[in-house]
């Protein structure tokens, strides 16, 4: 789905562009373009990485929503399924909803003869399962985080060899010269950083997300399980 999110984006920013005000858009676009003309080519790989961090932001957001993962509207029909000794309809139902909560509590219910020691290994490998299908573009969001600044550093690192490059050829008569070099430092810098600290607040912020919704689904998940279990040695 992200890649679909990624096109978006791509033909969503011309179109923003030309449905702004005409004289701001030529400003801006004029400033834009001329800090990325100062700070070099690093700064091509920076852009890219703010779009594929952007794609991959909004992706999350759509995914590791509460609805999708953790919706307990339909535990009740478990427990009828499971009151009337219909432990097959009850699975069958888990698979039709298909997300994160009831595939965790199906691996309980297919357990549910072997006692509460086998429901709870099932409960917790299915868990993990699931966490790790939550995170899967956690892991490039994060080396885009890692990865923005220190491409920043790198342009700082190229355009401070331009302006020392610069004052060996030319000396220190023409502060214009150097001061190109050390511009393309501090932009590329300043662009690391302003693209990367968002998308590390935005990981961590998931990866929260992720840690919480595992742990409340397995939590729901046993408590469903042992509750079912109880009530049925109670008749």
């Amino acid at each position: 789905m992200y890649k679909y999110i990624f096109l978006f984006i791509l033909f969503l920013i011309p179109s923003v562009v030309y449905a702004a005000d005409a004289s701001k858009v030529d400003k801006g676009a004029v400033w834009i373009m001329l800090m990325i003309e100062k700070g070099g080519p690093v700064m091509y790989p920076i852009i890219l990485c703010s779009l594929v961090g952007l794609t991959l932001i909004i992706e999350r957001l759509l995914t590791l929503s509460e609805r999708k993962v953790l919706s307990t509207k339909h535990l009740d029909e478990i427990r009828n399924y499971w009151m009337r000794n219909d432990i097959e309809k009850a699975v069958h139902r888990c698979n039709e909803l298909d997300i994160p909560l009831y595939r965790i509590i199906k691996a309980g219910l297919l357990h549910c003869r072997h006692g509460i020691y086998e429901i709870e290994r099932a409960i917790e490998a299915a868990g993990q399962h699931e966490s790790a299908l939550l995170s899967t573009n956690l892991r490039m969001l994060g080396a885009l985080a890692n990865l923005t600044p220190m491409l920043g550093l790198l342009g700082t690192v190229l355009g401070m060899i331009k302006a020392f490059e610069v004052i060996s050829i030319s000396g220190t008569g023409n502060p214009g010269l150097v001061a190109s070099g050390i511009s393309e430092a501090l932009i590329t810098t300043a662009t690391g950083l302003i693209v990367g600290i968002p998308i590390l607040l935005c990981y961590h912020y998931f990866k929260g997300k992720v840690d919480f919704f595992v742990f409340e689904m397995e939590e729901v998940s046993l408590n469903l399980i042992e509750e079912l279990i109880h009530n049925k040695e109670m008749i």
